[in-house]
């Protein structure tokens, strides 16, 4: 690494002496990635869905049907705002504010980008950060829970209130398992800033390929590859995003904690999902993707990490973390409660356990470089894998017969149906509704013109 290269990367010694106007600038410049994260994640989305249906998508109003959300979004706010009889008025207006704000709030403490030159003022490209920066980002998407829970209490009708009991055990199912598999990007960065953590995955090796020497990923996402797929699947969750949309789940809740709400309030609850797919997608890029630096092989140019160009890298990222969220939602199907709560405390809770006491074990081993946890990672990987695909299967039980069920019956229980119910009809009762049927038709029309 270079002079230049180590100059880009902010401390928290650099944040707080920016002028006032700088972090109005930066403030904005975070809403409203924002809001167009949220008029183009929904055309995005519709036009990918689209694709893989083998269907068009929006394309009719504005280039590419781009104009469509803005359209979408004009009509929800003229539309009528129904308040029902039975809600709680304050807190079924203040609902779907807290979860945008607590969606947008989260974006304070993400690195856009490394220091650079505003109107003369040396700046990071980021509002703010604080030592437990990562802190603020769990209690964020924590908080952002309430919105659904009490949108869905305050409604006074009943689908919304299954959805907020829906929202309130997926927080607490998938928040653990979130909040531990982020104790590995704790031990390996030593620091719980947003800038450091950054700073730390851009400190690689040298690997020797081929007699040819390359730089070694620094990246969390190869490096704590369990971590990076249990939070992956743990942002899923949390966001409300297929599979795992049971507080809306429309084909049994009809549209859950949002049944009851119409024009800009359902809109706010819109804003908030879509900002939060953002948010965690870019979250999931600071912690485990490196940030705002480029990838392999852009990196071999020395001016990649510098300037502007880190915004570039940083937004390719997260498109294609986007991207991933509309592919699960256009290809899986909704899990149904039980499975959806059993994967989080029975699989994804244990394997980051045994993870986290393997990486501390590993960390405790003298000479811990990047080779070795390269290595480490990639054999532990291995073996799981293998061992999933060879473990063996339960085999289904036999079938048995209907009189076997009959004598498994407990003595003096209610007989049973049977289990095949189409007998088909014998011949002679096709024979004797054939020659009745005229007879019933003229009887029919006697009857009629007496």
């Amino acid at each position: 690494m270079n002079a230049v290269y180590l100059a880009q990367d902010p401390t928290l010694a650099d944040f707080g002496k920016d002028p006032w106007w700088l972090v109005l600038i930066k403030v904005v410049f975070a809403f409203v990635v924002a809001v167009l994260a949220t008029l183009l994640g929904v055309w995005f989305e519709r036009r990918v869905v689209g694709r893989m249906a083998v269907r068009p998508g929006p394309n009719q109003a504005g280039p590419f049907g781009l104009l469509q959300t803005l359209a979408d979004g004009m009509k929800m706010a003229f539309k009528e705002d129904i308040l029902p009889k039975a809600a709680d008025k304050v807190v079924f207006f203040f609902a779907p504010t807290i979860s945008v704000i607590c969606a947008v709030t989260a974006l304070s403490v993400v690195p856009f980008g490394p220091m650079v030159s505003i109107f003369g003022h040396h700046t990071p490209l980021q509002v703010t950060d604080v030592p437990v920066s990562v802190l603020v980002l769990l209690a964020c998407s924590s908080m952002g829970i309430y919105g659904i829970v009490l949108g869905g209490w305050a409604s006074g009708s009943t689908y919304p209130l299954l959805g907020g009991l829906r929202s309130t055990a997926q927080m607490i199912s998938y928040e653990v398992a979130m909040g531990l598999s982020i104790v590995a990007v704790f031990m390996t960065a030593g620091t719980m800033s947003t800038s450091g953590i950054v700073a730390a995955q851009g400190d690689a090796t040298r690997l020797t390929i081929l007699g040819t020497e390359v730089p070694a990923p620094g990246w969390y996402a190869i490096l704590l590859l369990p971590s990076f797929i249990i939070f992956f699947i743990s942002t899923v969750g949390e966001t409300n995003r297929a599979p795992f949309d049971l507080p809306e789940a429309e084909s049994e809740l009809v549209a859950g904690y949002m049944t009851e709400y119409s024009s800009l309030k359902f809109a706010l609850y819109m804003l908030s999902e879509y900002v939060a797919m953002v948010t965690m997608s870019a979250v999931t890029t600071t912690l485990f993707l490196g940030g705002w630096r480029a990838p392999w092989p852009i990196t071999l140019w020395e001016g990649a990490n510098s300037g502007w160009w880190p915004l570039l890298w940083f937004f390719g990222k997260v498109i294609a973390l986007v991207f991933v969220f509309v592919w699960l939602r256009g290809t899986l199907p909704r899990l149904r409660y039980d499975q959806f709560m059993r994967f989080g405390w029975k699989v994804l809770l244990p394997i980051n356990l045994v993870w986290i006491l393997v990486l501390a074990g590993l960390r405790s081993i003298e000479g811990w470089q990047t080779r070795d946890r390269l290595l480490a990672t990639a054999i532990g990987a291995g073996v799981l894998l293998l061992a999933t695909l060879l473990w063996p299967s339960r085999k289904p039980k036999p079938k048995r017969s209907l009189q076997e069920q009959a004598n498994s019956r407990p003595h003096g229980s209610f007989p049973l149906p049977p289990m095949d119910l189409q007998v088909p009809p014998s011949p002679r009762t096709k024979r004797v509704v054939a020659e009745r049927e005229p007879a019933n038709v003229t009887a029919g029309s006697d009857s009629r013109e007496v």
